[in-house]
């Protein structure tokens, strides 16, 4: 007779992604005595520990560890029983764990999550945001629904789906005076005080893939985890950056910043949106990214209308070029 519990599993596996208890109940939404009388009682059923809680933190044990992948798996087949499409059942129904990069979440969640909350009101969308090889990982394993990041997103159990494209430009102190007029040649000299994020984010090797004819050397890595704080530093002189279209708007509110196109072809990223290849909501992973794509677009020609990129920084250059002529004369 079986007698662990789908639900054991599932408060082991909050457990054992958070290894906090209050968190681990949080997710699950019990109280967390409720959760370690479950905890106790499926380690009592296996005849082993699973959790150390001897120090100040909670690791696995090595029997746990084993059986984690096991437990995963079949969480992850009733989960896609649950969700096998039911005659009658409306479309995006049901809780949806959807992963996003970190250069993309805070710029696309604003305007995604009320747009996803008006068209799909029973849709329940839980978040994670976590660097693309992490992603991909949990999307692997059943552990998240779906994933946007950007392409390519290379593994055998995912299906690929493209979002669309996200330009970079390139962000400088405003009061540089070693800087050069835009539109920036990809081996413009300024390009070698660029500031990368940490190893891991993918829009790490993107800007050495831009900057591939600048000297490897010169660029400056501080370990930052995040745009926000990269922009912060370019703002006070400490070197330049690539962002991304998607996060210029947000960009606007930082003193002392400047962003600026790249000579065309202007560098892109290609972001996707991507799932477990025999996942049971394959109709709702496409709809929720044909969303997604149309919701960016919407957005984009909002922003940015149809002229050219280059046209307002062209401007802008030729003004401060007569201006510091006049003032010379």
């Amino acid at each position: 007779m079986i007698r662990l519990t789908i639900r054991q599993m599932e408060y082991f596996e909050a457990l054992a992604d958070t290894l906090h208890f209050g968190r681990a109940a949080e997710i699950v939404g019990v109280t967390q005595p409720a959760l370690s009388s479950q905890i106790a009682e499926m380690e009592s059923r296996l005849g082993c520990k699973l959790f150390d809680r001897s120090g100040k933190t909670i690791h696995l044990t090595d029997e746990a560890r084993e059986i984690r992948s096991r437990i995963e798996r079949i969480l992850s087949e009733a989960r896609e029983i649950e969700a096998t499409p039911r005659r009658g059942r409306a479309a995006m129904e049901g809780r949806f764990r959807l992963g996003v990069i970190p250069t993309v979440a805070p710029y696309m969640l604003p305007s995604l999550l009320p747009a996803l909350k008006q068209s799909y009101p029973s849709l329940t969308l839980e978040l994670r945001e976590a660097v693309t090889a992490t992603l991909i990982e949990e999307t692997a394993a059943g552990r998240l629904d779906g994933m946007i990041a950007a392409h390519p997103l290379d593994h055998a159990a995912l299906t690929v789906q493209m979002l669309f494209e996200d330009r970079f430009f390139l962000a400088v102190p405003a009061s540089d005076p070693g800087f050069v007029l835009p539109p920036v040649p990809p081996d413009s000299p300024v390009l070698e005080r660029l500031m990368l994020l940490e190893e891991g984010h993918c829009m790490r090797e993107q800007a050495l893939a831009v900057c591939g004819q600048v000297r490897p050397t010169a660029m400056s890595n501080y370990g930052a985890t995040s745009l926000t704080t990269l922009l912060q530093m370019v703002a006070h002189g400490q070197g330049v950056t690539l962002i991304p279209e998607m996060a210029r708007p947000s960009s606007e509110v930082i003193p002392d910043l400047r962003v600026v196109p790249f000579a065309e072809p202007m560098p892109a990223r290609m972001l996707a949106f991507a799932w477990r290849r025999n996942a049971a909501r394959q109709g709702e992973c496409r709809a929720l990214a044909e969303t997604i794509r149309d919701l960016a677009n919407s957005g984009r020609q909002q922003v940015n209308g149809e002229q050219n990129p280059h046209e307002d920084e062209r401007d802008e250059a030729e003004r401060e070029r007569r201006l510091a002529i006049a003032h010379a004369v």
